[in-house]
């Protein structure tokens, strides 16, 4: 929740207009419970969403996550209407994401070509192989936490929101 990449995605949100919920995932820092791989996280998320759709009545739906965090934002997406997707560094080699079903929203997925935690020839592969694809934004020289490149990392969320 406090990671560097986290918090420059919510505050581009933030600074969009878009009100943001973080949340650890379920064992992480003080959270309570057990890693679940992705299925109790994304019933989590659920919840979060929930409370977020009560909270700020009448507002969108916006998901975003990153590296594990963007695949649980995927199956978030299976499982609602978003106004928008945001998946930064999706690990889609280590959990299934070809089964899911495209959301019908703007989807933005950022990848940097110098990952060394995700594969970004897999993240890529599998983007290009989509119908209908997502933007795919890949920064060059870019690893997993965006080190140096926080900035365009920003405006790339920032363009996705305000242009889709």
């Amino acid at each position: 929740m406090d990671n560097k990449v986290v918090t420059t995605v919510a505050r581009a949100l933030h600074d969009s207009g878009i009100p943001t919920l973080r949340f650890n995932f379920r064992g992480v820092g003080a959270s309570d419970g057990v890693f679940d791989q992705g299925l109790g996280e994304t019933d989590d998320a659920y919840a979060v969403a929930s409370w977020g759709a009560e909270h700020w009545r009448g507002r969108s739906l916006v998901i975003a996550g990153f590296s594990f965090g963007a695949y649980v934002a995927l199956r978030l997406a299976q499982r609602t209407l978003p106004q928008h997707l945001i998946t930064v560094a999706p690990a889609i080699q280590r959990f299934e994401a070809s089964s899911m079903v495209i959301p019908h929203c703007p989807w933005l997925v950022v990848m940097g070509d110098a990952d060394d935690v995700v594969s970004p020839a897999a993240v890529i592969d599998w983007v290009n192989a989509l119908e209908p694809k997502p933007k795919l934004v890949v920064l060059p020289g870019a690893g997993h936490f965006f080190h140096g490149r926080l900035r365009e990392l920003r405006d790339a969320v920032v363009d996705a929101t305000r242009s889709g």
